[in-house]
C-alpha cells in the first residue's frame, strides 16, 4: 500500500475524528434528554433525603427533565454508592452522598468500589451541624454531666447512630475518645429510626441532625445538650457548642456532595455543575437548608474529590485514635 501524503492523511483522518467526537458533542448539547435518576444513599425522611429531594425538584425545573429520587439506604450509604459506581457513565444516574463517603473504607473491611477511582465529582451541596440529644430519663442536663455519668458507669449508657460510619457514629466515637468515656454503640439504618428509639427510651443518647430532633425537642421528649459545630446554630442559638460545653477542639459536621460514575463526559459534569450553582442560590433551597441547620455550598467538580482526598487520612487517624475498627 502506498504511503499517504499529508493532504490525503488529513482528508481521511479529520472526518474520522470529527465523526467520533460528534456523538459526544450532541449528547452534551441535548443533555438531559430523558429523566435522570438521583440516588440518595440514605432512607427517606432524614436530612440527607430532604437535602437531596429539594435539589432534585429544582433541577427538574431548571433543566426541563425529571430528576427522580431513588432512596438506596443501607450500610452507611455503601449500597447506594455501589449502584452508582456500576451504572453507565451517561449522566442519567447520579449520587447524593455525605461525609460517610470518606469514612466507609475505614469502617468496612470490604467496600465494593473505590471512593476516588470509581467516581467523578459534580459539586458540593452543603454542610450541616448536628445536636447531642439525650432521653429525659438520663440524669444529665449538660455535656459535662453526661460525661461524668458515663465515666462512673462505663458501657452502661447506649447511643444510637444512623449506621456504622455515619456522622452520628463518628461524632460519638470522637466524644468517647475525647471525653475518655465508654458508651455502647447501637447502629440503625437511619437517623429517623435512631431518634424514634431514643424517644421510646430504647437508647439514651444520639447525635442527631435537626430534622428528626427538633419536633421531639419542642415536645419535651428529648433533651438537647449542645451542637457539634464550632459556632452556635441560628436554629437554636441558646444551645452551646460542644467546645463551650467543655469538650475542647470538638468539631463534627456533615457535608453533602453530588457525584457521578467514572467516565461521565466532562461536558455533562459541567452542565450539572452549572445547574447546581443556580439551584443552591434559589431562596427556597437556602431556606430549606437553613431549617436543616445547613449552609449551601457550590464549587468545582474537582473540589468534591479533593475534599475526599484531604479528609481520608484525617478520618483514618480519628477512627484509629477512637478505637473504631472495620467491621
Amino acid at each position: 500500500m502506498k504511503k499517504l501524503n499529508m493532504k490525503q492523511a488529513l482528508a481521511w483522518g479529520v472526518p474520522a475524528v470529527l465523526a467520533a467526537l460528534l456523538p459526544m458533542a450532541v449528547q452534551a448539547q441535548t443533555y438531559p434528554a430523558k429523566p435522570v435518576r438521583m440516588i440518595i444513599a440514605w432512607p427517606p425522611g432524614g436530612a440527607n433525603d430532604i437535602a437531596g429531594r429539594i435539589v432534585a425538584q429544582r433541577l427538574t425545573e431548571t433543566t426541563g427533565q425529571q430528576f427522580i429520587v431513588d432512596n438506596r439506604g443501607g450500610a452507611s450509604g455503601i449500597l447506594g454508592s455501589d449502584v452508582v459506581a456500576k451504572s453507565p457513565p451517561d449522566g442519567y444516574t447520579i449520587l447524593v452522598h455525605s461525609a460517610a463517603h470518606v469514612s466507609n473504607p475505614h469502617l468496612y473491611s470490604k467496600v465494593p468500589y473505590d471512593t476516588l477511582k470509581d467516581f467523578v465529582g459534580i459539586s458540593p451541596l452543603g454542610r450541616q451541624v448536628g445536636m447531642l440529644v439525650v432521653h429525659p430519663s438520663l440524669p444529665a442536663k449538660t455535656v459535662k454531666e453526661l460525661l461524668d455519668l458515663a465515666r462512673k458507669q462505663p458501657n452502661a449508657i447506649t447511643y444510637a447512630s444512623s449506621g456504622s460510619g455515619s456522622f452520628v457514629h463518628l461524632a460519638m466515637a470522637l466524644l468517647n475518645s475525647m471525653g475518655n468515656v465508654k458508651m455502647v454503640h447501637v447502629p440503625y439504618k437511619g437517623t429517623i429510626q435512631a431518634v424514634t428509639d431514643l424517644v421510646a427510651g430504647q437508647v439514651q443518647v444520639v447525635f442527631s441532625d435537626m430534622v428528626p430532633a427538633m419536633p421531639q425537642i419542642r415536645a419535651g421528649k428529648v433533651r438537647a445538650l449542645a451542637v457539634t459545630s464550632t459556632e452556635r446554630s441560628a436554629a437554636l442559638p441558646e444551645l452551646p457548642t460542644m467546645i463551650e460545653a467543655g469538650v475542647p477542639g470538638f468539631d463534627a459536621g456533615v457535608w453533602w456532595s453530588v457525584l457521578a460514575p467514572k467516565g461521565t463526559s466532562p461536558d455533562i459534569i459541567a452542565r450539572l455543575n452549572a445547574e447546581l450553582d443556580k439551584v443552591v442560590k434559589h431562596q427556597d433551597v437556602i431556606d430549606t437548608y437553613k431549617r436543616l441547620g445547613v449552609n449551601t455550598e457550590h464549587s468545582t467538580p474537582a473540589q468534591v474529590l479533593a475534599r475526599v482526598r484531604t479528609e481520608t487520612p484525617l478520618m483514618a487517624k480519628t477512627l484509629k485514635d477512637a478505637g473504631v475498627e472495620a467491621e
